[in-house]
């Protein structure tokens, strides 16, 4: 450690932020089992109990898109979304209320920039874990038409930035999980619901429609459809991209304005 007049000096550049990311991959690499199955195997199961079956019974598909090809996309999208909250919501509370990993790395020479965006990053690989494995058993099954499907992957890194750095402020917002559990129950799952992962939005009432397009999801998921058909998105492509980009940015602010309020005193 620099030693500069008798105080610490905090190492330059990514160094602090790439070593809170290392912190948090080897706790994963201890505990990466226990997420096979909401990660991997949920989603595939959705694919054959919705795809196969439901889409048995949905005749011509979807817009002339077997409903199997239609629905994919959008799950991949759903996953990475649902995987960001997982790991932006107790993850984050825990880390301020019960655990207080956080309040030690504010200790060290860290800045407040450097815990957030290590977590941040942890985040996003767990999504891009996630987003790979889904994009290529997609593409084994026969289900992607274009190589623009492998622009899903950093799409989906757009969509986890967007939803959890905004999650993490709200985590660190607050102090009792309770008001996680309504985050998933009247956010995260309507939102998956509604968002034009299993149906298109266009055939929800106008109310409806409008809160599907607020969503991120929305977004991300005529993306991902978009670039897995080799078709052209129903809204604009620099539309959606800016809209992306306007909830991560906004959300990071957010995010470190509030872990700034409670790490820095």
């Amino acid at each position: 450690m620099d030693v500069v007049d008798g105080a610490r000096r905090r190492p330059a550049g990514l160094a602090p932020a790439l070593a809170v990311l290392e912190y948090h991959l080897i706790g994963y690499r201890r505990v990466w089992r226990g997420s096979v199955l909401s990660s991997f195997l949920l989603p595939l199961l959705t694919v054959v109990g919705f795809g196969l079956g439901v889409g048995a019974y949905v005749d011509g598909g979807v817009d002339g898109v077997p409903y199997l090809d239609y629905l994919v996309p959008g799950l991949i999208a759903s996953t990475a979304l649902q995987v960001a909250v997982a790991e932006s919501t107790w993850p984050v509370l825990g880390n301020f209320e019960w655990v207080r990993i956080y309040g030690g790395q504010a200790a060290a020479p860290l800045r407040v920039a450097d815990i957030l965006g290590g977590h941040l990053a942890y985040v996003l690989v767990r999504v891009l874990i996630s987003s790979v494995v889904f994009l290529a058993v997609a593409a084994v099954g026969g289900i992607l038409h274009s190589l623009w499907a492998l622009a899903t992957l950093p799409l989906m890194l757009l969509l986890g930035l967007a939803v959890a750095a905004p999650v993490f402020a709200f985590a660190a917002s607050i102090s009792s999980d309770n008001y996680l559990a309504l985050l998933m129950r009247l956010g995260v799952i309507p939102m998956t619901l509604f968002a034009g992962v299993f149906f298109p939005v266009e055939s929800l009432p106008m109310a409806l429609r409008l809160l599907a397009y607020l969503s991120p999801l929305w977004h991300a998921v005529d993306l991902s459809r978009a670039a897995a058909l080799g078709a052209a998105p129903a809204w604009s492509l620099p539309g959606h991209l800016l809209y992306l980009t306007a909830w991560a940015l906004v959300g990071c602010w957010l995010a470190h304005a509030r872990f700034r309020r409670r790490l820095v005193f």
